[in-house]
């Protein structure tokens, strides 16, 4: 298997943070998305979608998504298990998953993408047609990610992690957020309490330095 990754994006992250909690290692080739590698036909070849991260199987099959990826590495090998191990708490799991995506990450890739240097002529990830930024849309990003911050908050106050009593695949997402967050100037305030001890807690955890 290898896995095509970008050390400094956050999706590949997500899934690296993965396998380093359940102590897999595979074979990662890096793909500069900044440089336009993810472009390239030799890359297109792989993943016509153009993202990482991507993995190919040894049969040569494909899996892109961050986790889609987790999933199948969680099917391989279940433990330590950061999905669920019944159908309620899967499910809850999937739901907190989701609300870090929608409320969080796309939000702060929104600021992102229509602000970095680098993607001024390419505000939309992976193959897609070169489209310019929109400033709006960054704007929107700042004005939204001030209530993820909060709906965390809220959820830790009597949670010890974002999906429960336990670090699952959700706490994956919302550590790799936050981080992502700051690439953009947008910092937890000092107030969400709960937060931030969340976040000492998960950032101190090996798997974080992946």
């Amino acid at each position: 298997m290898i896995l095509y990754d970008m050390v400094q994006a956050p999706n590949p992250r997500r899934v690296r943070i993965f396998l380093a909690e359940k102590g897999i290692e595979i074979e990662r080739v890096e793909i500069d998305i900044p440089a336009g590698q993810n472009r390239t036909p030799e890359y297109l070849a792989i993943n016509p979608r153009g993202v990482v991260p991507t993995l190919r199987l040894d049969d040569g099959s494909i899996i892109d998504e961050s986790i889609a990826i987790c999933r199948y590495f969680e099917g391989l090998q279940a433990e330590p298990n950061l999905m669920g191990r019944d159908a309620r708490e899967a499910a809850t799991i999937e739901m907190w998953q989701r609300h870090v995506e929608f409320d969080g990450m796309f939000q702060v890739a929104s600021i992102f993408r229509n602000t970095a240097p680098h993607f001024a002529a390419r505000a939309h990830p992976g193959s897609a047609p070169d489209l310019p930024q929109i400033a709006a849309l960054a704007e929107r990003g700042r004005a939204l990610v001030p209530r993820f911050f909060d709906m965390l908050e809220k959820q830790l106050a009597n949670n010890a992690f974002v999906a429960g009593d336990r670090f699952t695949v959700a706490d994956i997402s919302a550590l790799v957020t936050v981080d992502f967050a700051r690439w953009v100037k947008v910092r937890v305030p000092e107030s969400c309490v709960q937060l931030h001890r969340w976040y000492a807690a998960v950032s101190a955890r090996p798997s974080a330095a992946a």
